[in-house]
């Protein structure tokens, strides 16, 4: 059993969904990295999202734009990222990190190579925005021989029939975009996300997490009360971006904490 499915698991008889923040690996610099990630445990996060910094973005929004912008120019590549996962795992062995990025990286490594060294440093899961599941068996297979959890995001313009053809090869949990833009956009439709969400659980046997323009504890509560797991990445990159940076940790605890309360709130 993957820790993401133990986790997910251990929640489910507690009565809880589960809390899955996300930072840019490498912002505002490598320092602060694996003290922000600790600090996100701290404040009750169940699963890691740790982006890996890429130059051409699809699917993020300006702020994660300019927190992968930050990381770059400290020269933070996939290998890099990795090496903080390893120094996260010396002394955090329980909670699941899931890496989200862009097919280059990986394709430049080499699907064995990456996944032997994800293994090896400690990685959960892999969510790779630009790889549909028509082109990405060989990635899923050698992540599956290390026990790594392929994700795959599913949309509002997913089509139903669709969803048999990712459940194929997801595993962990699947990610759904709440909303027709980037990461960060507005205008949540809570209606039409609780709508989709158990056609999705039916067809995956999967939980399923739900991101994109989450950005307060009363949203978060609300999504939490039909999906199994909230995502949160632009608001908490925001707090980073908008932070001191020898005050940047302790802000995101308390942001991530207020969230995680009005979460377990009845």
């Amino acid at each position: 059993m993957s820790r993401i499915e133990a986790t997910f698991n251990n929640l489910r008889t507690q009565g809880k969904k589960a809390l899955i923040p996300f930072i840019t690996a490498g912002d505002p610099s490598p320092a602060l990295t694996v003290p922000l990630m600790h600090k996100l445990v701290e404040a009750g996060a169940d699963i890691l999202e740790l982006g890996v910094p890429f130059s051409d973005p699809m699917a993020d929004g300006p702020t994660i734009q300019r927190a992968s912008e930050r990381a770059l120019k400290h020269g933070v590549g996939l290998r890099d990222v990795l090496a903080l996962v390893a120094e996260f795992r010396k002394s955090n062995s329980s909670t699941p990190v899931v890496l989200m990025g862009y097919a280059n990286p990986i394709e430049a490594m080499g699907y064995e190579q990456f996944a032997q060294a994800a293994g090896n440093a400690g990685v959960d899961g892999v969510l790779t925005v630009d790889y549909p599941p028509e082109e990405c068996a060989g990635l899923a297979a050698a992540l599956q021989q290390r026990d790594i959890d392929m994700i795959f995001l599913l949309s509002p313009t997913t089509p139903d029939r669709r969803f048999q053809q990712v459940a194929k090869l997801a595993r962990g949990f699947i990610y759904y975009v709440s909303l027709k833009g980037v990461t960060g956009s507005a205008n949540l439709d809570l209606q039409e996300v609780s709508r989709k969400i158990p056609v999705i659980q039916a067809a995956a046997s999967l939980p399923v997490g739900v991101g994109f323009g989450i950005r307060d504890g009363e949203t978060a509560r609300a999504v939490a009360r039909f999906a199994d797991a909230v995502v949160i990445g632009s608001r908490i990159v925001q707090e980073i971006e908008n932070s001191e940076a020898d005050a940047a940790a302790q802000n995101v605890f308390a942001l991530v904490k207020g969230i995680r309360t009005a979460m377990d709130s009845k």
